[in-house]
C-alpha cells in the first residue's frame, strides 16, 4: 500500500478489503432518492449516481436494459434532492428526449452523416428515416412547449434541454435567487399535464 501524508496520531481505518474506510463508505446518502422504476447500481464516482431502467417496447433497439447517469443532467440533481417529483422528472426527460431526437441543440462540427439510403432491392429496409422520427420529434416538443406556455417554457429550455443549472438560468433570465425552481415546477407541472402523465 502507497504511503499516504496525514497529519500526526491519526490512524488509518481500513475495510477488510484495504480500502480506507472514508473513500468506502463515498456512496451518497441521497442514493435512496431514485425513481420507483429503476434499480441502482453502484456508484463509480462522486458526481454519478448510476440507474438502471427498463425500456418501454417502442424504444427498444438492441437492448431492453439501460444503465442511465442520473446526475449528468440538473433535473436529474434536484430529483435526487427530493426537489422534484417523479411524474415531473419523466415529463422533462421526454422534453429533453425529444430535444435531443429533433437535433434542435446547435451543431458545434460539421455533419459527417451518411446520405441518404438507396430504397429498393439493395436498399435499406423500408421504415422509419430518420428525417421522419427528427419531425415528429420537433412536433411533439414544439406541441409540448406550447402547452406549457411562453413564460413558463424558458425556464424549461434553459434547464432541461439545454443542461443549465437553477443559478445560471435565473441570471440568464433576471430573476431573483431561488424564483427559477418555483418557476420550473410549475412548468414541469404543465409538462406533464401535456404528456398526460400520471
Amino acid at each position: 500500500m502507497p504511503k499516504v501524508a496525514r497529519r500526526p496520531g491519526a490512524k488509518r481505518a481500513q475495510t477488510g478489503t484495504g480500502v480506507p474506510a472514508r473513500a468506502a463508505s463515498a456512496v451518497p446518502a441521497s442514493a435512496s432518492a431514485v425513481p420507483a422504476s429503476a434499480s441502482a447500481v453502484p456508484a463509480a464516482g462522486p458526481n454519478r449516481l448510476l440507474t438502471e431502467i427498463h425500456l418501454p417496447p417502442s424504444a427498444v433497439i438492441d437492448r431492453a436494459r439501460v444503465t442511465i447517469n442520473l446526475a449528468e443532467s440538473p433535473l436529474g440533481w434536484l430529483v435526487r434532492r427530493g426537489m422534484v417529483g417523479p411524474r415531473q422528472f419523466e415529463a422533462g426527460e421526454r422534453l429533453r428526449a425529444d430535444f435531443t431526437r429533433a437535433q434542435l441543440s446547435p451543431r458545434t462540427t460539421m455533419a459527417w452523416d451518411a446520405g441518404p439510403a438507396m430504397r429498393g432491392a439493395r436498399g435499406a429496409p423500408n421504415g422509419p428515416d430518420a428525417t421522419t422520427a427528427q419531425l415528429a420529434a420537433k412536433r411533439r416538443f414544439e406541441a409540448a412547449v406550447t402547452a406549457v406556455g411562453g413564460g413558463l417554457s424558458d425556464i424549461l429550455w434553459r434547464v432541461v434541454c439545454n443542461g443549465e443549472g437553477l443559478e445560471t438560468a435565473e441570471r440568464a433570465l433576471g430573476w431573483p435567487a431561488r424564483a427559477g425552481k418555483v418557476v420550473l415546477l410549475l412548468a414541469l407541472d404543465r409538462l406533464a399535464d401535456a404528456y398526460q402523465l400520471r
